[in-house]
């Protein structure tokens, strides 16, 4: 098909998942809307839950597999919203609405892509399409429980907004709670072991401590004080104060060391993660994917943002129209011509990389 079409077909999908809500884990109205379109370009597709894939047609098992990847939940609309979040608008050139930018300028930039190459032969890798759900929430019924159904995925392409540079590189998350104990007393009382003195000491210490490895592309692994809670009224000093920390891991450590250093180091009295599951992620620099985008003109970093990379094993690469900025403000949007040259850069890609 040629690539004018796909583009206008790209935007009207686009315009009605906009209109379509689908919060995370509430997506089967989106996931309803990708079906038509495999079925309209002749192309067999599968669904697991709210997750929509599909094979290019020349699939070979003695081929590596290259996966592309987005998702079609949305994060809730906040208060600042201006304009209706479910009425895909084009104001000057930008499509505004919840989603559009985050990620589904991506995804259907994506899927036009696949749908390009779906009968080509000769090419050197296997595509995968995957269409998934629950980004947003890290949930399990998102890609996490496709990937047994799929063929086995050698490198992804994961569709974000990075305004078309090519993140080689991704921050893993570990979300941490934490204790610190103290006597509970009275106020009017002596009391040497109060748990909010003792915190603002801990305090310090996570504010100065700093992991030993940096990374080139990833640089520090970052460690934020995001929670705190403590006391239930005024004249009772509090048994215990409890912290949540945020915790963003380069690719020099993995989420099981970053776990061990702060249970050793950490002056607290209890400190667990919530999951471990969330690593870093990313791809060699002379990767060919990599090299045929840097030929093509794209810039390379490391993002500090998650996204479905953390639930991949494979070297993976997160790629897409539209601006990382944007994603859950208000009054969302995506440039039109953002998505149009997405796919043609898409393309531009793979033809590279694959031929």
């Amino acid at each position: 098909m040629e690539l004018t079409g796909l583009q206008e077909e790209a935007i009207e999908l686009l315009k009605n998942l906009i209109s379509t809500r689908s919060f995370s884990g509430e997506e089967d109205g989106t996931a309803a809307l990708l079906e038509p379109w495999f079925k309209d370009h002749d192309i067999p597709c599968n669904r697991h839950l709210n997750n929509v894939w599909a094979v290019n047609n020349h699939f070979d098992e003695a081929k590596p597999t290259l996966l592309l990847n987005s998702h079609h939940d949305t994060v809730k609309p906040n208060l600042a919203y201006t304009k209706d979040p479910f009425d895909p608008q084009i104001t000057d050139g930008k499509l505004f609405g919840l989603g559009s930018n985050d990620a589904g300028g991506c995804l259907v930039s994506l899927l036009a892509t696949f749908t390009y190459f779906y009968k080509a032969k000769g090419l050197s890798y296997n595509l995968v399409f995957a269409g998934t759900a629950e980004e947003e929430i890290n949930g399990k019924n998102g890609i996490a429980c496709l990937l047994p159904f799929l063929p086995k995925i050698d490198v992804a392409i994961v569709g974000e907004p990075t305004l078309m540079d090519l993140a080689v590189a991704e921050k893993g998350l570990v979300v941490f709670d934490a204790v610190i104990k103290g006597t509970p007393s009275h106020a009017a009382h002596p009391n040497d072991n109060n748990a909010i003195y003792k915190a603002a000491k801990a305090l310090q210490w996570f504010e100065n401590y700093r992991f030993e490895k940096t990374s080139e592309v990833l640089g520090e692994v970052k460690l934020t004080i995001t929670q705190i809670s403590a006391g239930s009224q005024h004249n009772v000093v509090p048994d215990r104060v409890e912290l949540v920390l945020d915790v963003r891991v380069n690719d020099r450590y993995t989420n099981e060391e970053i776990n061990k250093i702060l249970k050793q180091e950490s002056p607290v009295d209890v400190i667990e993660p919530r999951s471990l599951r969330l690593n870093s992620s990313s791809i060699p620099v002379d990767h060919l994917i990599v090299k045929a985008g840097v030929s093509l003109g794209m810039k390379t970093y490391g993002s500090p943002t998650l996204s479905d990379q953390a639930m991949l094993s494979c070297p993976s690469l997160k790629l897409g129209p539209g601006d990382s900025t944007r994603s859950h403000s208000a009054d969302e949007f995506i440039y039109i011509r953002e998505v149009e040259e997405g796919i043609e850069k898409y393309i531009k890609l793979l033809e590279k990389a694959l031929k």
